[in-house]
């Protein structure tokens, strides 16, 4: 994924081939759908926000100042809408539904490391979706704090508290889930 591709293909757009956005649209359907799956945790859920999010790029193509990469401007699009389209219809995912341990005598709770991943995976998801998104954008889309804020238009400094605060409740919460397990 270049980005003098991406800018390529935007001034052929612009300038009328509107084919070339399947070059863009190719390019960036899959990083663009994992992120929507990680705010929803549903697959065709997240592909209609993908394509939502390139139907507004496309319409704000004209808008992009190439003052940062492409793939900066995108994410921000996609992430605001994914925020959105969260907010309007929630995908709830409750704390509680952390996954339950298969041996609880076992020093890991019996999670193999998959079970494990999973849960802190939902419970990432069960956060209070400013530090939801902070963690998703910066842990698992890894963008460093400076894209991160760029896609949530806030300061780097407020990026990096809620990282803070978001790691900060989810070690209380999955201690907490540990401790009731080996109770």
């Amino acid at each position: 994924m270049s980005a003098a591709d991406d800018q390529a293909d935007v001034r052929k757009v612009l300038a009328g081939d509107i084919s070339a956005f399947e070059g863009i649209v190719r390019r960036w359907q899959g990083p663009l759908v994992n992120l929507a799956y990680r705010f929803c945790r549903d697959r065709a859920r997240a592909e209609d926000m993908a394509q939502e999010a390139f139907l507004r790029a496309y319409r704000a193509l004209g808008r992009w100042r190439q003052d940062s990469l492409f793939s900066t401007w995108l994410f921000a699009i996609a992430t605001n809408l994914y925020r959105s389209e969260l907010r309007r219809i929630p995908a709830a995912v409750p704390l509680d539904s952390v996954a339950e341990p298969r041996h609880p005598g076992a020093p890991d709770g019996g999670l193999e490391e998959h079970d494990r991943d999973d849960a802190v995976r939902r419970a990432v998801a069960a956060l209070p979706p400013k530090y939801r998104d902070a963690l998703v954008l910066f842990y698992f889309q890894e963008q460093d704090v400076g894209a991160a804020a760029r896609a949530l238009g806030l300061p780097e400094g407020t990026v990096k508290a809620r990282l803070a605060r978001g790691r900060d409740i989810l070690k209380e919460k999955l201690a907490r889930a540990w401790r009731t397990v080996h109770a």
